[in-house]
């Protein structure tokens, strides 16, 4: 059996097609967290010895043996709850289960067969869906020899791991590459600029999307929630094609509550993940949100193009613009190219300047520098300021290349990429963007060592 030493795995890669999703599924505390962790390296996930601790979904985008999936952790599964926050865990469950392409049924080695693992091994039977059953907490051969009771569930052969120890997870992350669905074959893309609307429930966004398009083209509700699944709409904006995509709002964790409660966080991902740029809409009744950012924070490290918008507008009566943006530009400090607008999707005050705004930084993202421009601009901005140094040895760039657009990615060719640090590369973004521009969007920056592939 191998042990998982040194994962392949990479997070918030950039790809053009959509990763297949492998859900965790299982009781409470069988070790779903630890899995998670296991599997991407660091600690994403909260694991403490109470059952129920995670409540919303963890994912991470993941790479094993060159295939690209995304791992999601889910809360423990209840097939009876009989408390709010139960029930919403259960339906998120579903929801993870619906999207999955695979699905690994985690137990506990320790606990022995219980009547949840039958409920549950039920359930994903009615699914459809490919099962890897993962019998966890297989810590030495005895272990693993009692997991072999979990054949009577009727999932197939049991895997026994050890996500503690990382016994046997790399086995079972084989066995999971080996059921996801292959790639679908390329297809010519949409000639369209695309467009995710994101944000929290009940900001606005479908009444957005409406007032955009001049027509009642989604559902508009004043109950959080409203929108399910991703919705496109394909409109024309001065002869250019925009493709809208309007999106489930992103709950606050906590915030769960059962029936119409079953949002779907990772469709929305999914169309950020799709879209050229998205369109990050704010409550302006609120102060900016944890999970504001939060959504603000996945935009950027999807390295997608970026407007931020202060919808309801018109209930504001303190309209100190250069108040608001300092504020709302000190939360998003991470995004400061960002375009912030202020607009009410009710009344349609400010919303005639989304689409040229979008335009514009759809326009920087296609921008293309000769590297002669490139280098330039980097070779004076390296001869005016310390460079990194680690002992005796000095960071030298030899040179700069712009290679590719949407997202603008630049090639940094080094005598070493590992004295790179976080505010040398923020000092070369802020360079290039003060010679080039690339407002509203996020810029790529990549460092290699010469001779480095």
């Amino acid at each position: 059996m191998t042990s998982l030493s040194s994962p392949d795995y990479s997070i918030g890669k950039k790809t053009s097609m959509i990763r297949p999703i492998v859900a965790i599924v299982g009781r409470p505390n069988a070790g779903k967290s630890t899995l998670l962790n296991r599997v991407v390296g660091k600690p994403l996930a909260i694991i403490e010895d109470i059952p129920g601790t995670t409540r919303d979904r963890n994912l991470a985008d993941v790479t094993w043996q060159g295939v690209e999936f995304t791992l999601i952790d889910t809360g423990g599964l209840e097939i009876k709850p009989d408390t709010t926050i139960a029930q919403g865990i259960r339906a998120q469950i579903e929801t993870a289960i619906s999207d999955a392409d695979v699905i690994l049924d985690l137990v506990d080695v320790t606990d022995g067969l219980t009547r949840s693992d039958f409920e549950i091994a039920d359930m994903l039977r009615r699914a459809n869906k490919p099962v890897l059953l993962a019998v966890n907490k297989a810590d030495n051969d005895r272990l693993e020899m009692e997991a072999l009771e979990f054949y009577e569930l009727g999932l197939g052969e049991p895997m026994a791991i050890s996500t503690h120890h990382g016994r046997g997870v790399a086995d079972l992350l084989d066995r999971t590459v080996e059921l996801l669905p292959p790639p679908p074959p390329a297809e010519a893309e949409t000639e369209a600029v695309k467009v995710a609307i994101v944000g929290r429930p009940n900001v606005g966004k479908s009444m957005l999307l409406n007032t955009l398009v001049g027509d009642k083209r989604a559902i508009v509700d004043d109950i959080p929630g409203t929108t399910r699944d991703a919705v496109d709409t394909l409109f024309d904006f001065n002869g250019q094609n925009v493709l809208l995509i309007d999106t489930a709002g992103l709950r606050r964790r906590g915030r769960v509550k059962a029936g119409v409660e079953r949002y779907s966080v990772i469709r929305t991902l999914r169309a950020i993940d799709r879209a050229d740029i998205a369109l990050l809409v704010l409550d302006a009744t609120e102060a900016v949100t944890s999970q504001d950012t939060h959504i603000g924070g996945y935009i950027q490290q999807a390295a997608k193009g970026i407007v931020i918008i202060v919808n309801k507008w018109d209930l504001i009566e303190n309209k100190d613009i250069a108040e608001w943006n300092k504020s709302i530009k000190n939360q998003f400090k991470f995004a400061s190219y960002a375009t912030i607008l202020y607009t009410s999707a009710k009344s349609g005050q400010g919303v005639e300047r989304i689409m040229p705004q979008v335009s514009q930084v759809y326009q920087e993202r296609l921008k293309r520098l000769s590297t002669a421009k490139v280098n330039s601009v980097i070779q004076q901005a390296v001869a005016s300021h310390n460079r990194p140094r680690i002992k005796n040895k000095q960071l030298k760039v030899f040179y700069a290349t712009q290679a590719e657009v949407n997202p603008p990615t630049f090639v940094f060719f080094t005598n070493d990429a590992r004295l790179i640090h976080f505010s040398y590369r923020r000092y070369l973004e802020n360079k290039l963007r003060e010679a080039f521009g690339f407002s509203g969007t996020p810029l790529r920056l990549v460092f290699k060592t010469r001779g480095e592939s």
